[in-house]
């Protein structure tokens, strides 16, 4: 498939940077069972808003926007840091850091997905790289604050959520619908499938060993 070089708009880069300060920092500031300093609050902020961008540019072998331009750090501080005042006033409507973190997900995606399409990278390769950008910030976050990583747990849906966007996104920019109406769709779809399986608990089932068999041996 032959895509249109498409530049990804400094601005959509930096309302993901934000989004995943601000999600980041909520997060952080929530969780009881870990002691964590402002310092720490701000690094892990600036850990979602900027691990999938690094991540997705060492794949793509590109060099890592979120060093190149100063912009990345200070708009993922900044909104890290208004994470942290919000999350008082936030600390009982779990909703926001669910839906903000399905935003998140789903704008990384579709950033992704676009530059790898844009590079020439094929349908099956722009999956891949749209994935691990959607969900590469909230597993710096869990492995940062010492969690299990949330896309691995049963009905997080983190993975199905961003290859569910970034496969539409895909399927849009094949039929020569633009970029710009295709990524918001992908954003749409990761959103609307990420809050479903909190809100409706979907989910695969769990994994179970197998039972074991027992073998008996006896003389014919």
């Amino acid at each position: 498939m032959t895509v249109a070089v498409f530049g990804i708009p400094l601005w959509a880069e930096l309302l993901a940077a934000g989004l995943g300060g601000l999600q980041g920092a909520l997060f952080a500031a929530g969780v009881r069972e870990r002691r964590i300093d402002i310092l720490g609050v701000m690094v892990i902020g600036m850990g979602v808003a900027l691990g999938g961008s690094l991540l997705r540019d060492v794949i793509l072998n590109q060099p890592p926007v979120v060093v190149w331009s100063s912009w990345y750090l200070v708009v993922a501080a900044a909104a890290a840091l208004l994470g942290m005042a919000l999350q008082p006033l936030l600390r009982h409507v779990d909703w926001v850091v669910v839906v903000l973190d399905a935003v998140v997900i789903g704008t990384f995606g579709a950033i992704g997905t676009t530059k790898a399409l844009s590079l020439g990278v094929g349908e099956v390769g722009a999956l891949l790289v749209g994935v691990v950008g959607a969900v590469g910030g909230s597993i710096i976050r869990d492995l940062l604050l010492g969690l299990p990583v949330a896309f691995l747990q049963v009905g997080e849906l983190f993975v199905v959520a961003a290859g569910a966007g970034a496969a539409a996104l895909i399927l849009l920019v094949a039929v020569s619908v633009p970029i710009p109406i295709a990524g918001i769709v992908c954003i749409a779809i990761t959103t609307v499938v990420r809050i479903g399986a909190v809100r409706f608990n979907w989910r695969f089932p769990e994994q179970r060993p197998l039972p074991r068999v027992a073998w008996r041996s006896g003389r014919a």
